[in-house]
Formats: C-alpha cells, sequence, structure tokens
C-alpha cells in the first residue's frame, strides 16, 4: 500500500479546524485535486457536496476557492449524499467529485472525499499523489487570471435528479405499495432525500432524523445508534425500518420485529436471491475481513463464495473492478451494487432489499433466516498512537493463545481504525461468553502495552 500521512481509509478526516481539517489544508487540497484533473482543452469543472455539519461552510468555501485559484470551475450541490455526489460526478462529465463529510463520526468531525471522473473513489496512489503536491510546492506557482480564474455555481436539481435516478433501480413493475416504513436519515445528507424516494415508490413513509441542526448529525440516531428506529418500528408497527449515516452511503435496516438486520444479513439475503436468478458474476460476494463467518455459511449453502478484503468499502470496489465481480459490502452497512452505483449506497441498498420483500412476500425477519450470526464480540479501545501490531510482543501472545482455543470454529483480528485513534478487536466463536472474554482480553493486553 502506498504511504499516506492525511489520508485514512475513508480520505481525510478529522476534528474540524484542527490539522487536517484545517481551512488552509481544505484550500490547498482544492488545488491538488484542480490540478491533477486537469486533462484536455475543456473548461473544467469539480463538483461539491456536503453533509449537514456546521463546519460544512468553512471546507466547502475553502476547498472551492482552492480549486478555482488553479483555473476549474466549481459546482456546489449543497447537502446530498455521498453516492449522489458519485453519480452525478459522472453523468454530469465532472473532472472529479468532492464530498464534505466525516460520515458516521460526530458533528465536531470532518472529512473530505474524492471521487475520480468516473465516480469511483480516488486510487492509493491517487491521493498519495495529491499530497505530495501539498508538501512539495510544486503548484505554488500556479496562478491563473484573468478570465482564467474559476468560477462557482449553486445547482438547484442535484438532489431531484439523485431521487429519481435511486427510483429507476426498483424493479418498474413493482412498488412500495402497502409497506409502512421508518426512515431514519441521521440529521444527516439525506434528509430530504431518503424520504422522498421510499414515499414516491409509494410507501407509507414515517420520517425521523429530518431535523438537521448543524450539530445533531448521528446524535443518537442513524445507522450507527438504531435504537431510536427499533422503538419506533415496534410503535408504529412498521414493515421495516430504514437507518442511514451522515453522508448516507450505508444503512443498517430494523425488521417488523425490532431486530436489527446488519450489512452482513443484508448481503446474504440479497447475494441468495442474486444467485437464484444467475445474476451474480462468480456466485461471489466482496467483503472485508471484519464480516461475520456466518455470511460465508450462508453463501456456501446455494454454491456462493466470499472474498475479503482490508477494510474500507474502497478496496471492497476496487477487488469488485478489478475481478468482475457486481456485489460487495462491509457488515458496517457500506453495500455496493455496481450495477447501480460505482459507491455505497444506502438509499439503492434497502430498495434493493425492500425489492425482495416485495416480490416474495416475506416479511424481513422471515428473509433474515438465511442468514445465522456466530456470535462475535467487537471491542474499540481509544489510542493516542498507533504502533505497528506485530512489534506488540504481549498482546501477540494472548492472540496466539485465543486463537489455539477457538482453531477452526473462529477467528480474531486486531487493527486499528483508518478513521478514528482507535484500535479494534474482533473475536468470533460458537461460544458468546468465551467470545466476549477473548476479546476483552486481547484488548487488555494492547492497551496495556501501548497505554492508551
Amino acid at each position: 500500500m502506498v504511504e499516506r500521512k492525511l489520508f485514512g481509509t475513508d480520505g481525510v478526516r478529522g476534528v474540524a479546524n484542527e490539522h487536517p481539517m484545517t481551512a488552509e489544508i481544505a484550500l490547498k487540497l482544492g488545488r491538488a485535486i484542480a490540478h491533477i484533473s486537469r486533462r484536455g482543452p475543456h473548461r473544467h469543472r469539480i463538483v461539491i457536496g456536503k453533509d449537514t455539519r456546521v463546519s460544512g461552510y468553512m471546507i466547502e468555501f475553502a476547498i472551492a476557492s482552492g480549486v478555482c485559484s488553479l483555473g476549474v470551475d466549481v459546482t456546489l450541490f449543497g447537502p446530498i449524499p455521498t453516492p449522489a455526489v458519485a453519480f452525478l460526478t459522472r453523468t454530469m462529465r465532472a473532472d472529479a467529485g468532492i464530498m464534505i463529510s466525516a460520515s458516521h463520526n460526530p458533528f465536531q468531525d470532518n472529512g473530505i472525499k474524492f471521487f475520480g471522473a468516473d465516480g469511483f473513489k480516488l486510487a492509493d496512489e491517487i491521493e498519495a499523489e495529491l499530497e505530495s503536491l501539498l508538501d512539495s510546492g510544486a503548484i505554488d506557482s500556479v496562478r491563473p487570471t484573468a478570465l482564467d480564474i474559476g468560477k462557482t455555481r449553486k445547482m438547484e436539481d442535484a438532489k431531484g435528479r439523485y431521487v429519481q435516478m435511486a427510483k429507476t433501480t426498483f424493479d418498474p413493475d413493482l412498488s412500495l405499495d402497502g409497506l409502512k416504513l421508518v426512515v431514519d436519515s441521521a440529521n444527516g445528507a439525506a434528509y430530504r432525500v431518503a424520504p422522498q424516494i421510499f414515499e414516491e415508490l409509494g410507501a407509507d413513509v414515517v420520517s425521523v432524523g429530518d431535523s438537521p441542526d448543524g450539530k445533531n448529525i448521528n446524535a443518537g440516531c442513524g445507522a450507527v445508534h438504531p435504537e431510536m428506529l427499533r422503538q419506533m418500528v415496534l410503535e408504529h408497527r412498521a414493515n421495516a425500518g430504514i437507518a442511514l449515516d451522515g453522508d448516507a452511503d450505508r444503512v443498517i435496516v430494523v425488521d417488523e420485529k425490532g431486530q436489527i438486520v446488519d450489512g452482513d444479513a443484508v448481503m446474504a439475503i440479497c447475494a441468495r436471491d442474486l444467485i437464484r436468478k444467475d445474476r451474480l458474476p462468480n456466485r461471489t460476494v466482496v467483503s472485508t475481513v471484519m464480516s461475520n463467518i456466518g455470511l460465508e455459511a450462508s453463501l456456501s449453502q446455494v454454491g456462493g463464495k466470499l472474498v475479503r478484503t482490508q477494510v474500507g468499502d474502497r478496496y471492497v470496489v476496487e477487488t469488485m473492478r478489478r475481478h468482475g465481480y457486481s456485489f460487495g459490502g462491509e457488515q458496517s452497512g457500506h453495500l455496493v451494487f455496481l450495477d447501480h452505483s460505482s459507491t455505497g449506497d444506502g438509499c439503492i441498498a434497502a430498495l434493493m432489499l425492500l425489492e425482495i420483500m416485495v416480490r416474495s412476500g416475506r416479511s424481513l425477519s422471515e428473509l433474515t433466516g438465511v442468514f445465522e450470526r456466530v456470535p462475535q464480540k467487537l471491542v474499540n479501545i481509544k489510542v493516542t498512537n498507533k504502533p505497528p501490531l506485530d512489534t506488540l510482543e504481549r498482546c501477540q501472545q494472548v492472540i496466539r493463545n485465543v486463537e489455539r482455543q477457538l482453531g477452526a470454529q473462529g477467528r480474531v483480528l486486531v487493527r486499528y481504525s483508518g478513521t478514528e485513534n482507535k484500535a479494534r478487536v474482533m473475536v468470533e466463536g460458537p461460544d458468546p461468553d468465551a467470545t466476549n472474554a477473548f476479546a476483552h482480553d486481547i484488548a487488555a493486553a494492547l492497551q496495556a502495552e501501548i497505554g492508551a
């Protein structure tokens, strides 16, 4: 992997107005992306979307200023989902797309994600090139003047274009008539478009998490906090609940009984349906090392298989494109249907699941019967530094001991978060109590060794 300092697994992210999420860095990144995007003789353009964080204004104007200073025009979308930016970058034939969002993080954080002209996230090598332009000063003297300076405009119908596209992914011979859905937009980027998509397809929608104030994004709501959604589904006797995260590139679902249906379960349901219809290339799903081994078992029952990547939906997509696969995702709810979208899309993923419900006439709780989760425990540890895990002898000894006891019936995964100052310890095994104890033993050893 190319070494990068600013970029994590999903763009640049951090506390807004602290390094690296400052206006100064945003401006420089705007200049850098404009520089590498200026290919060909045409007038160049970069599109920018954001979520609902109060710091979005600061980052948006700074990065747009940087883009314009390199002679590239800017189109501003305002609050809009990340997958909408990817879609509009491609269909508007923009040279690049930028999404300002820290996804599921709290409001005080923010982030910047970049898309190429094809609507896909930039490769590690391109992100490293952006960083090198910031460090080298190679473009500091590039200063167009007069009419060569870029212009900025707002696009009023961006949301409508995305809503229309999302609706076309749903089978035109079906509808959501008769379904009651609770839709939680996390007070984020999809607070307008998500309820509209499901309503226009016929659903009776109870909309929550749709009143952003700049600081309530992801606060006790959305995909990372589905507790309110569970309560609302039961209270309204809804057929399902749909929870998006702050930038709507991931989804967590709740069934009619109030049970959470995560990305692994959704992948199992959708993949088996695609296999049945002979529409899953090589009968293969791509997911990450975090996905439950129950997903592999479910796929194998119908002749399917799972290919794993490192954590990050970008790596899932890269593997899919490299080998000709069409469906993949993450346990966290990033689900990618390459036939419809170039990145994770919470609304489209929900529509694919609802289409199976409608066509089969089965409830969501019935559909989830194809997926049996192996007990899994995830422990997150806050860290102030991230030494290589293989240098932590005490922790490695505990891991080896746990792996010996689990044998072939479980697995251990320890890694650092690519977007937060955290270490994550995940253990899977047949016994819930033992799995929980193993995870905490490893976490304690890790914490003691690095002094977190």
